[in-house]
């Protein structure tokens, strides 16, 4: 879509925004100004745009993550590059088709990285050409499933192992556990907190759990009765103190969120039978290993591409329905990713 032009003859854009805290209803769709990329940026005309669990924790607002109004989405956004700002690296040009990742990501443009993109073939394993379904899934290359797979690379887990992935249907989890299966695991464990999600997590391959149980972390121990090699945990909180109980000695805990928005705090003695505790983070591994963290992508590019790996896309809707993507991310029924398409 062209941009629009006001009488000043700035481009303007439809974007999302947020002008006070609360449910989906708070969302809606502004003109605003096309954004300039700048050094090191390129500009993206979106194509897709992926949905992160996150942004339901910002939009209701009260959280360590607080950002000031009016808010915007942020997200994974697939499109051609169609501006090069400042300094842009080799071999970036117009015309690309790309994924990246972008903090005002629910607007028909985007000004994004230039350094961590993920290029798209227009020919590639799927066949000849891009359509809406494959743009879909091309949404997790940036960051969703480069995290998945820097989780399960830092968390050493043994051949013959058992890992424990929470929210094991979500945009991070189910790639977890796709890839998960390449390091030759004894036992996968996913937990979901709907009937259906268990059934996608078994789907998968994997053990089903419901964290809604109270009894969940017995559930895990009758799968593992000597305990958990890995977790991986994006919901903080008491999930994560008792995913924490449940590490063997010599296995790794892994932070990558506090949907709960309850951040997990650590007692020095909860670590005395040799447990180690990581955060990981994108932008941190960006910023310390940014060669490292663009293999990755190129990695996980090449799985997606051999069919290695597979995100499902749960559904698509009209930029301009954001809200009911929204109502879907709160209702926590989807299974792997919710798209808007501009």
């Amino acid at each position: 879509m062209r941009p629009t032009m006001r009488p000043t003859m700035r481009p303007t854009m439809r974007a999302v925004r947020f002008h006070r805290h609360g449910g989906p209803d708070v969302l809606q769709l502004d003109e605003v100004d096309v954004p300039e990329p700048g050094a090191g940026q390129v500009l993206i005309e979106a194509e897709a745009i992926g949905a992160n669990a996150i942004d339901t924790v910002l939009r209701r607002g009260g959280s360590a993550w607080d950002r000031p109004l009016p808010g915007t989405l942020t997200g994974e956004v697939v499109g051609r590059i169609t501006a090069l700002g400042p300094d842009t690296p080799p071999g970036v040009a117009v015309g690309q088709r790309v994924a990246a990742l972008a903090e005002d990501a629910f607007a028909e443009y985007a000004a994004v990285d230039a350094a961590f993109l993920a290029p798209i073939p227009d020919s590639a394993a799927w066949g000849t050409g891009a359509d809406s379904a494959n743009l879909a899934e091309a949404t997790m290359l940036p960051m969703t499933g480069p995290l998945a797979f820097r989780l399960l690379e830092t968390a050493n887990l043994p051949a013959g192992g058992t890992v424990l992935i929470h929210s094991a249907a979500g945009t991070v989890g189910h790639l977890a556990v796709q890839l998960a299966r390449g390091y030759d695991p004894k036992t996968i464990i996913g937990t979901a907190s709907s009937p259906a999600r268990l059934d996608f997590i078994r789907s998968l391959g994997a053990e089903a759990v419901n964290l809604t149980d109270p009894d969940w972390p017995d559930q895990v121990r009758a799968i593992a009765p000597e305990g958990v090699d890995a977790v991986l945990d994006s919901v903080g909180g008491a999930v994560f103190d008792q995913g924490l109980e449940l590490v063997k000695p010599l296995g790794t805990m892994l932070t990558y969120g506090a949907i709960s928005t309850e951040l997990p705090t650590i007692p020095a003695a909860a670590l005395f039978g040799f447990k180690t505790v990581t955060g990981v983070s994108m932008m941190g591994w960006r910023g310390a290993r940014p060669d490292a963290a663009r293999a990755d992508i190129a990695e996980v590019t090449r799985r997606w591409q051999t069919g290695d790996l597979r995100p499902a896309v749960h559904a698509t809707h009209p930029l301009a329905d954001v809200t009911k993507l929204h109502e879907a991310l709160d209702a926590r029924t989807a299974h792997g990713r919710l798209v808007a398409i501009p």
